[in-house]
């Protein structure tokens, strides 16, 4: 269940015995203190040019929510949530983060559709039904040629794949999901495009048919065409000094305001009820089995590596391929063998984001740690000059690593049983 943060409060029992017992307790809170140390704290023994980043945290639009899980004897968890210049009012632009919503939703569909037959691993057809739209009656990457929900899973934890995260948004569908969200309590959160081709608020509004069938051809369950008629009522937003438009600069502010839309808290809030879904009212959690729990649970953790179908081969794909924080965009780095980390990350526009629930069976370590930044110091957007590699990636690597150290060094009350997160990694590839 969900923990609370208590603070000792001191009972007078003697009045001339006050001021001793109060010196007791202040004792005790700065023991308590030192032994639980805040973000700053931690951010404290950053490097310099991570200082520096915090240090204009403003210009780059810096959020981060970290959340220290404690356990007791029963290895329920309790939770302690921290956030560095949270701002959910401020805008940035969620990219491939969307995806990870889209695909607990997906599953949830399936889930409430309940037909006999109709899983994640049945095979889904694609049509066409207006401009701009693509069929799909084959994915030759799946090994055996048949596209489907799990599949498509598989490719948006692994390499973050834009065209399956499409395919589930057709399924989907704009306003199951702007319903759902809401109904989650999620209401800042909208998620109303397509990812990779530029289409039209109408367009993004009308999603495909599609239909799913058995293994020996017979058609299960049909879904047609739909248009969606949600009403967006969230406030216009313009940012930077001008963008690329067909190889020339706009000298005018960009508009996010028929973009998607997530905070980080809402991402945070998501990462922990998938993770800990029994520690949330049934009404708000995604309806997930404890079978899709595990599925998730692979292809959030798993290195491009460890799937065979697809095949990702390096060095196009590295494990640390979609593992910001902690390893950054290291293509060689060393991953601790004993941490695994389930995460969604996105970037574009200048943005990086990483939601992640970092595991370390070894040291019995864990915690929750989600943030974004934003490099784009010309103010120029679809020109491809964003500081990823010089500011981005370093200061999410830095911070990943900051709080790993930290928690694997804080005393725990009582250390995790992590046995539920702990995967075959060469079975189901």
């Amino acid at each position: 269940m969900l923990g609370c943060d208590f603070s000792l409060q001191p009972m007078i029992v003697y009045l001339d015995m006050k001021y001793l017992i109060l010196l007791i307790a202040s004792n005790y809170m700065i023991f308590a203190q030192a032994q639980t140390p805040s973000l700053e704290d931690i951010f404290k023994k950053g490097s310099e040019s991570f200082q520096k980043v915090l240090q204009n945290r403003d210009i780059h639009r810096i959020q981060i929510r970290f959340t220290r899980i404690e356990r007791n004897s029963k290895n329920q968890p309790a939770f302690k949530h921290f956030s560095f210049h949270n701002n959910p009012s401020e805008y940035f632009y969620p990219a491939s983060t969307v995806k990870f919503p889209i695909a607990l939703l997906a599953i949830e569909k399936i889930n409430e559709l309940n037909i006999p037959g109709l899983t994640i691993h049945t095979t889904m057809v694609t049509d066409s039904a207006a401009l701009g739209q693509d069929d799909v009656y084959q994915h030759p990457q799946a090994g055996d040629g048949r596209p489907s929900i799990a599949h498509y899973i598989k490719q948006i934890f692994l390499v973050s794949d834009n065209d399956a995260f499409n395919r589930l948004y057709e399924f989907l569908g704009q306003e199951y999901i702007y319903r759902k969200l809401k109904e989650k309590g999620f209401k800042s959160s909208i998620i109303r495009h397509r990812l990779s081709i530029s289409l039209t608020d109408e367009a993004n509004r009308a999603t495909n048919g599609i239909r799913f069938f058995d293994e020996n051809g017979q058609l299960i369950y049909q879904q047609s065409p739909q248009f969606s008629k949600v009403q967006f009522l969230e406030p216009p937003i313009e940012m930077g000094k001008g963008y690329m438009k067909g190889g020339q600069l706009i000298q005018e502010p960009f508009s996010f305001t028929q973009k998607n839309r997530l905070s980080i808290e809402d991402l945070h809030n998501m990462m922990i009820r998938v993770i800990f879904p029994n520690a949330f009212p049934e009404k708000v959690r995604f309806r997930l089995s404890d079978s899709d729990l595990k599925f998730l649970y692979h292809w959030m953790s798993a290195y491009p590596s460890e799937s065979q179908f697809p095949e990702y081969p390096a060095p196009d794909y590295w494990n640390t391929y979609v593992k910001f924080l902690l390893y950054g965009s290291e293509q060689k780095a060393n991953t601790i063998p004993s941490l695994r980390i389930f995460n969604k990350v996105g970037n574009a526009y200048g943005f990086l984001t990483d939601v992640a629930y970092f595991a370390d069976y070894q040291s019995g370590t864990e915690f929750f740690l989600s943030a974004t930044i934003y490099t784009n110091s010309n103010e120029i957007f679809n020109d491809n000059k964003y500081e990823y590699n010089q500011i981005g990636f370093p200061f999410l690597k830095e911070l990943g690593l900051l709080i790993f150290e930290a928690e694997k060094m804080r005393n725990k009350k009582k250390r995790p049983n992590l046995s539920n997160f702990e995967i075959n990694y060469q079975a189901n590839r």
